[in-house]
């Protein structure tokens, strides 16, 4: 897919203020590490992640998007009328029907002639959604998008550590919820436009690829479990081996298709799983380990908004800047690959 007319107006987040460091997680899971003898420090160690956040507990996903959606139009010369286009992008959503969108829509203040829908894909939803505006906006259809998503891990964090100081598992009974603990809550919004409503510096959305690989759909799958707690279950270790492999596959595909090499681009945006997953997709993909920035040390993987979160984080430090050429590396349970290339 390539894009000529379609840029990036603006980007933003929103952040819990509450910290759940790892330390408290194991401090939590105490009952667990005695009985099974683990070391302390094993979730740090594996992961790389130091902290993540968390929304209090009445927060709904709705609440965090629109607090990142409102963020985003505050940072833009849009003005939310000119919004044609609304799309909420989270795994976690207030409930299944109506939409989250509808509640984010309306707590935002969009214009009732804006069409509105979820997009869910895992933790690929948002630039999922990107490709979506772009292709709306290179066709005609639209010249302003807002693109949104809130990921609350609460619900998955505290069923996790009920589930694991309760059942009698072994060690080898634990790994499946172990990257449950490295989840984290966030929100992201984006003004997605036609070049001519850009005032200042174009953002442009150069183009991209996506792959599949849906033979390996079983080895995370997550879902509701109760009224108010999610349950999910990730095979972590053959997830790794799949989707580094997917990824190579699709960066293969991505050169190709976009012209751009791993020497002309300055930066890498890439999923943020943890520091194992990090160093093996460059590694694979022989790209490199100095042109990436990330945020999963303090924030943990926060689904869909990881991405585009680490992205924002990058630009407001001036890691990004006008001109920077970055790659984003999506991926998501399923499996599913996107990759996009981003002239800043």
């Amino acid at each position: 897919m390539r894009f000529q007319h379609t840029c990036i107006e603006s980007l933003a987040s929103a952040l819990p203020e509450e910290i759940l460091s790892s330390t408290e997680i194991e401090k939590r899971l105490s009952p667990l590490y005695e009985r099974l003898r683990l070391p302390e420090g094993r979730l740090e160690l594996m992961t790389g992640i130091k902290e993540r956040r968390i929304w209090p507990e009445s927060t709904q996903p709705s609440d965090a998007s629109a607090a990142a959606g409102k963020a985003a139009l505050a940072k833009s010369s849009i003005n939310a009328d000119q919004v044609e286009l609304f799309i909420h992008s989270a795994v976690c959503r207030d409930m299944l029907e109506p939409a989250t969108a509808a509640f984010a829509h309306h707590k935002i203040g969009l214009p009732a002639t804006a069409q509105i829908f979820d997009v869910s894909n895992a933790c690929l939803g948002f630039l999922n959604s990107l490709t979506i505006a772009a292709s709306m906006i290179e066709s005609g259809q639209i010249k302003c998008a807002l693109i949104v998503s809130g990921e609350n891990s609460r619900p998955l964090v505290e069923e996790t550590i009920n589930t694991l100081n309760t059942a009698n598992l072994d060690r080898n009974g634990i790994k499946p919820y172990f990257a449950n603990l490295t989840i984290g809550s966030g929100a992201v919004g984006a003004v997605v436009c036609h070049e001519d409503l850009v005032k200042g510096a174009k953002h442009r959305l150069v183009g991209g690829v996506a792959r599949a690989a849906t033979a390996h759909s079983e080895l995370c799958q997550g879902d509701t479990h109760g009224a108010d707690a999610l349950a999910m279950q990730t095979d972590s270790e053959a997830l790794l081996i799949a989707g580094v492999g997917l990824a190579r596959e699709t960066w293969s595909d991505f050169t190709t298709e976009t012209g751009w090499n791993e020497p002309e681009i300055n930066r890498f945006i890439c999923h943020q799983v943890g520091s194992i997953h990090r160093r093996k997709l460059y590694a694979a993909l022989g790209l490199d380990l100095a042109k990436d920035f990330s945020t999963f040390e303090t924030l943990g993987n926060t689904g869909s908004v990881a991405l585009p979160v680490t992205l924002a984080n990058a630009i407001d430090q001036n890691e990004i800047g006008e001109g920077t050429k970055v790659g984003l590396l999506g991926i998501g349970s399923g499996l599913n690959c996107l990759m996009l290339a981003l002239e800043w």
